[in-house]
């Protein structure tokens, strides 16, 4: 039999996103470009098993805001922080199946150039979007953030967490998208990563130290 794709060459295996069989060529030219790969597709897995982490040679350097200087120290003093906006992004794609990888990071990229004005100018500038789908993204993140700084007035009597830092995290969130996505427009690579590190079933749900100490050093 051919190929379901091509109908040209011999099928080689079954693909569930077309929910039937094609060639080895057809899946790997397509896998996450014009076919919505499941994460639990043994070829897709198989492939990122394979694939080499994105070099920071092959992203445009403006989308990593290499202004924002990001230490070690600044990640493991701010792992709750980094913890709590993963979850966030983490959240919003299972409400949203339909949700990529470019999706969480053009909301990541939205909110880190509305805290970069803001830390720059005092400015707030919230960046628009039309997309319905970023919207809640950004919503989800900024809610998370609201509770964060709710617990510090709890426990502390203030407010700790600064603009700054929040951009910080936001960016080292970001640079992690984009070293993680395959770049593909159906990836899903960095979702899934997300995914591992907050398991949706409560039974195995990861404590926040483990969930955090994997997120920064993965």
């Amino acid at each position: 039999m051919s190929c379901a794709i091509c109908n040209v060459r011999k099928e080689k295996r079954f693909c569930p996103a077309v929910h039937g069989r094609i060639c080895a060529q057809c899946c790997g030219e397509q896998r996450e470009v014009t076919l919505d790969c499941p994460s639990d597709c043994p070829y897709l897995q198989q492939a990122r098993e394979h694939e080499k982490p994105r070099a920071a040679g092959e992203l445009d350097r403006e989308s990593l805001f290499p202004s924002v200087e990001i230490g070690e120290q600044f990640i493991y003093e701010h792992e709750h922080l980094i913890m709590g906006l993963s979850f966030a992004l983490a959240k919003s794609a299972r409400a949203n199946r339909a949700l990529a990888d470019r999706d969480l990071i053009a909301a990541l990229t939205s909110l880190a150039k509305s805290y970069e004005t803001l830390v720059k100018s005092s400015l707030i500038y919230e960046q628009p979007t039309a997309n319905v789908a970023h919207q809640a993204i950004t919503a989800e993140v900024e809610t998370m953030v609201k509770e964060f700084r709710e617990a510090e007035q709890k426990h502390i009597g203030h407010t700790r967490l600064r603009d700054s830092e929040l951009l910080k995290a936001l960016v080292f969130l970001l640079r992690m998208g984009l070293g993680r996505t395959t770049g593909r427009p159906k990836s899903r690579a960095f979702v899934d990563f997300l995914f591992a590190q907050f398991p949706e079933k409560q039974s195995t749900l990861a404590s926040p130290e483990e969930a955090g100490s994997r997120i920064i050093v993965p």
